[in-house]
């Protein structure tokens, strides 16, 4: 696609990665075919391609953000399954956040919008603040039905619906040495994660440990950044990735690193960009860039690692993965082959590469699509007749979770269990001997 941008507004480094990106498309439409809210909607505006053309003029332009652009790039998912299919190597995530910032910059939203919107970027990057949401949350869910009466209001009834009845107890993230030590991983502490499924971290670190790993946790590491980035939020993102490249680069330079371990794919995909993010910041590029190389998704420790063998209970696992983790990162076949070693039958379902709708803040933002989008992915695993699902994301845990009878747990909750840890919580709630499946 050919461009006009300016030599000066090339100058900017976000401004001529997207450029770049655009010239990359050529309009073949493949991305038009795996793009969830295009598949539901049908709309060229709802597509990669469509919304291209119209950020595409946005930017070079420099123009103010109409209602109608911002719409269509709001229902985005930035789940990134057209970077999957793009055969031009079109770099749409890139170009897509650019395109968000400049909206948060230049355009006025109305007055619930910037409500929400603040509101989210106040509470979820915390955990004690989100763990006092959650709690206050069950107490006001009554009030949903009246939110969803006002159009404006409804991600407000998304956010109180999603609470769970009960919020898990708080557990501090405790570095843990491995006995017979070969090498050091920090984790990220995460911010929604231990507050809705403590378990995770708990079942990586003893998994982290099992292979010889020492476990540490970084002071001062907070939210990735994740969450606001994908607002247009730039300086509260940017401010979230100096901060932890900092917490680990004193971690790196106290003892040295083997891997920055994730175990959110979501937040996995953002350091992953760090480099990219800061590569305009001469205090931080080279920093960032280090950190993003080390950042690692655990299935991909793990699959470099020697696993004890496991013993799967002759469970069937209906995997799906995260679009952060399979489109994100391209990492698509170590969580099925750890699964698979570990002696679990696997399967995946039909439109595998279709969101869940989950996308970080895209279900209370964009509630009526991620209903859509999660019916449809819970639809398709339940078809599968598994006996659990696993995902490698907690928001994709949670919204697939609210829609299927089958439990939902995470990746390296059913590699802990089949190499000699305990049973996942989401299971032992479930099963029982009557149906055929040893729980001890």
């Amino acid at each position: 696609m050919q461009t006009h941008f300016s030599a000066e507004q090339l100058v900017d480094p976000a401004t001529a990665a997207s450029a770049e990106a655009i010239r990359k498309c050529v309009h073949c439409g493949f991305c038009t075919a795996t793009c969830p809210t295009y598949v539901l909607l049908g709309d060229e505006l709802d597509s990669p391609r469509g919304r291209i053309y119209m950020m595409k003029d946005m930017l070079e332009n420099d123009r103010t953000p109409s209602a109608e652009v911002v719409k269509h790039v709001d229902r985005c998912l930035s789940c990134l399954s057209c970077m999957t299919t793009c055969p031009s190597g079109v770099n749409y995530m890139h170009l897509v956040d650019h395109a968000r910032a400049h909206i948060q910059d230049r355009y006025d939203r109305p007055w619930h919008e910037r409500l929400v919107r603040a509101l989210l970027a106040l509470v979820l990057p915390y955990p004690e603040r989100f763990r006092t949401a959650l709690r206050l949350a069950r107490l006001t869910r009554p009030l949903a039905p009246m939110f969803d009466r006002v159009p404006g209001l409804r991600p407000i009834a998304a956010m109180l619906r999603m609470a769970p009845a009960r919020v898990p107890p708080k557990v501090a993230a405790q570095s843990a040495p491995a006995a017979g030590s070969r090498g050091r991983v920090a984790m990220l502490q995460g911010c929604a994660e231990p507050v809705l499924r403590p378990e995770y971290r708990a079942a990586a670190v003893r998994l982290l440990n099992r292979v010889g790993l020492d476990v540490v946790f970084a002071a001062g590491e907070g939210c990735c950044g994740a969450l606001v980035h994908h607002m247009g939020r730039e300086h509260d993102s940017l401010e979230a990735a100096r901060r932890n490249v900092d917490a680990w680069t004193r971690e790196i330079e106290q003892g040295g690193l083997a891997a920055i371990v994730v175990t959110a794919s979501g937040c996995g995909t953002t350091i992953k960009d760090y480099g990219f993010m800061l590569q305009s910041d001469p205090a931080y590029a080279e920093k960032a860039a280090r950190v993003s190389r080390l950042a690692r998704d655990i299935s991909e420790v793990l699959a470099d690692a020697d696993l004890p063998p496991g013993d799967g209970h002759g469970l069937t696992v209906a995997y799906h993965p995260a679009c952060s983790l399979q489109h994100g990162q391209k990492v698509t076949d170590a969580p099925k082959r750890l699964l698979a070693a570990a002696g679990f039958i696997v399967r995946t379902p039909v439109e595998a590469h279709l969101c869940c709708g989950s996308a970080g803040t895209y279900n209370i933002l964009q509630p009526e699509i991620a209903a859509q989008l999660g019916d449809r992915k819970a639809a398709n695993l339940a078809r599968l007749g598994a006996d659990v699902v696993a995902t490698g994301n907690v928001g994709c845990a949670v919204q697939i979770g609210q829609r299927n009878a089958i439990p939902v747990v995470h990746t390296i909750e059913l590699l802990d269990w089949a190499t000699g840890g305990p049973v996942p919580a989401q299971l032992k709630a479930t099963f029982s001997a009557e149906r055929g499946h040893s729980i001890d």
